[in-house]
Parts: structure tokens; C-alpha cells; sequence
């Protein structure tokens, strides 16, 4: 079975995120709780790459208050990844800030749950407090891509490759999947949206946008029965991420190695 290197690329932040954003259940203790956003590069010793999720361009984050630092493209090619030259990219979920700048990735084929596209392009999408989060412009370039061939749908599991698989879980949206990573510390489990911040499985308070709150709690038994340890359990939002990894040389200000030992757990 294949190890797999995971890089993790902080694209944008928003620094004035509040506590109470980031819990369902909240208590009167409030205050700064800033969020990151990233996508994730994985690669093998054969040098196979395949990247999950694609971040927002600037004038979605713009648009939303989020501050775009780098595009993912800029920052994949800070690690030596070509975007142009990707094969396979997992999308997890089509939220604005997973589904954009398919433009950036020519070559690619996504790999997505059905049920998401379903999900994205369904009756569901009526509602703003669904699809509010949604970029209709990215929902169109996966549906461009479907009739282009380059969509491959997973129906629940699928194993992508040697020491890769995908796990559907929902809860945040109808088809969010996580990706479970054999690497030479064992299966560290990419949990993107399923766990916005380590607070939410350790405190089992979920992210507030959530279309099934049981799924989403459930996905965090999941998660933590695909993972090692806790240690191996990497969410989708969080700046400790950034602090808890080593980084990458060259790159220090936005990328780290999730495939190795953590520098501390506090």
C-alpha cells in the first residue's frame, strides 16, 4: 500500500470570525475565533499528486469577507505542483469555498459524491439557507465538467488509489465526503467540513451550518473510528493546524506537513 505526503495550503482567512459563529450550541463566553481556509495536496513516492478541493477566487471572497492571500494555484506551485497538470481532485462538498477555479485545473477529473450534485443542483436550492452558500458559478463549472467527462461520481466509498479512500458522511451537506490517507504515521483522515475546528469533535458541538445535525455528529464517530488517534484527525478551518505541523521549507507562512509527527498537542 502506497504512503502519501499531505500538504496543507492555507489559501485565505477571515480574522474577524467570532466564537459563537463556529458552535450550535453556544454559552455566553464570547470573543475572536479566527478561521482558516485551505486545500490539500497529497502525493506518493511515484510522484502521483492528487489535490481535494479547489478554494474561491478573490471576488467570491471579496464578496463574502474573507481575505484571499494566495490563489490555490500559487500556493500548490510554492510545494512544486503544477495546477494545470493535476489528474484527480476530490471535491468534498460544493460549498463556494471547496468548488472554485475548476479553470485552474484543465486536466483534472473530480471526484465527487452524486448525492452532492444532486444536493447543489436540486429542489433543496429553493431555499437561500441552503444555497446562500453556494457560488452558482462554481455549480455550473462541475456541471460543464460533467458533460465535458471529467466528473467521476462516488457512490458512498470509493478507494481512489493506493492508501486513498473516500467516505461519505453528510451532515454539513447532503453529500460531504472526507478522504482517509495512508501515510508513514498511519491514516490520517482529511475531515474538511465534516469538522470545521478540533473544538467541534472534541467539545461534539457542531458548526452551525448544517443541513443533519445527526449526520454531522455521527460523522465525528466516523471519522474518529477511520483516523489513528485524535492526532490524526485534520479539520477543514482551523488555524492550530498551521501551529501543530511541521512546515513546509519555503513555504512556512502557509503550508505544513499533516503526513508527519505533529510538533506538539496542546
Amino acid at each position: 500500500m502506497d504512503n502519501w505526503e499531505i500538504y496543507v495550503l492555507k489559501y485565505a482567512e477571515r480574522t474577524n470570525a467570532l466564537k459563537h459563529e463556529h458552535f450550535l450550541f453556544t454559552d455566553a463566553h464570547n470573543g475572536p475565533m479566527p478561521m482558516d481556509y485551505f486545500i490539500w495536496a497529497l502525493k506518493n513516492e511515484q510522484g502521483r499528486v492528487i489535490i481535494v478541493d479547489m478554494g474561491f477566487e478573490e471576488k467570491e471572497g471579496k464578496k463574502r469577507g474573507r481575505r484571499l492571500l494566495r490563489t490555490p494555484a500559487e500556493a500548490l506551485a510554492k510545494v512544486r505542483i503544477d495546477a494545470s497538470e493535476v489528474e484527480d481532485l476530490v471535491v468534498s462538498h460544493m460549498h463556494y469555498d471547496h468548488c472554485g477555479n475548476a479553470h485552474e485545473f484543465p486536466k483534472a477529473t473530480f471526484h465527487i459524491q452524486e448525492r452532492e450534485m444532486a444536493f447543489a443542483t436540486g429542489p433543496n436550492m429553493k431555499h437561500p439557507a441552503f444555497r446562500d452558500i453556494f457560488a452558482v458559478d462554481y455549480v455550473v463549472d462541475m456541471v460543464r465538467a460533467l458533460f465535458g467527462d471529467r466528473v467521476e461520481f462516488v457512490h458512498g466509498f470509493k478507494e481512489l488509489a493506493s492508501g486513498i479512500t473516500l467516505h461519505h458522511v453528510g451532515g454539513h451537506t447532503d453529500g460531504l465526503q472526507v478522504v482517509r490517507v495512508n501515510t508513514q504515521r498511519g491514516w490520517v483522515v482529511l475531515a474538511v467540513d465534516a469538522i470545521h475546528l478540533y473544538a467541534n469533535i472534541e467539545q461534539k458541538n457542531p458548526f452551525p451550518l448544517v443541513l443533519n445535525v445527526a449526520d454531522m455528529l455521527n460523522g465525528y464517530s466516523t471519522i474518529s473510528n477511520l483516523a489513528d488517534s485524535p492526532t490524526h484527525i485534520i479539520p477543514g478551518h482551523d488555524p492550530m493546524v498551521l501551529d501543530r505541523f511541521p512546515k513546509v521549507p519555503g513555504a512556512e507562512e502557509f503550508a505544513v506537513r499533516a503526513d508527519l509527527v505533529p510538533n506538539h498537542w496542546k
